[in-house]
């Protein structure tokens, strides 16, 4: 039985698995470009900004502190499919190569904290980031999913779910949600 840590990781590797397949169904323009009336969301903006937060991770918790407002804001990856699934591949081959262990410690810069203003760093782990990341990664999903069912495109129901949302539709019995439950 796999121990926390290691559950955090598959989960985190699925999402990166799930976002190379997403990247193989849809064409460059639906990758690039805003829905009618949805500017700015593009599935292009979502992954880039999900692959820039692993990065920030992977990065951080080797010096010890992670900076997700330090991100590269790579354009690159919004504008090429292939861009961006290379460097998911480098993401995953980070994740599923993880050498520190869950209960590593590790600081996190808060988010826009003001130089100057006194520890902008709070106490972290491995563990509780991988959590962080997979919760951040679901939400970007979910504005993923809305935004190519915008350009029609129709999308498991599924895919931007939390898991905790279908582990409670599975025991409730729950088919497909409607508009008004989900």
């Amino acid at each position: 039985m796999p121990n926390a840590t290691e559950s955090l990781i598959a989960i985190n590797v699925a999402w990166l698995r799930q976002a190379l397949e997403l990247l193989d169904t849809i064409s460059d323009d639906v990758f690039r470009t805003p829905p009618p009336n949805m500017a700015p969301h593009r599935v292009s903006s979502h992954l880039r900004h999900i692959l820039e937060f692993y990065e920030c991770f992977l990065y951080g918790a080797g010096v010890g502190v992670v900076d997700y407002d330090a991100r590269r804001r790579d354009e690159a990856v919004e504008r090429c499919r292939q861009h961006a699934a290379a460097r998911a591949r480098l993401v995953l081959r980070g994740l599923e190569s993880l050498p520190w262990p869950g209960s590593h410690p590790v600081c996190v810069r808060m988010e826009d904290a003001a130089a100057g203003e006194g520890s902008p760093l709070l106490h972290s782990s491995v563990a509780r980031e991988l959590q962080a990341l997979s919760s951040h990664t679901i939400h970007h999903f979910a504005l993923i999913a809305v935004t190519l069912r915008g350009h029609g495109i129709d999308m498991h129901p599924d895919f931007g779910t939390s898991p905790s949302t279908l582990r409670y539709r599975a025991s409730q019995g729950l088919g497909e949600p409607t508009a008004e439950a989900a």
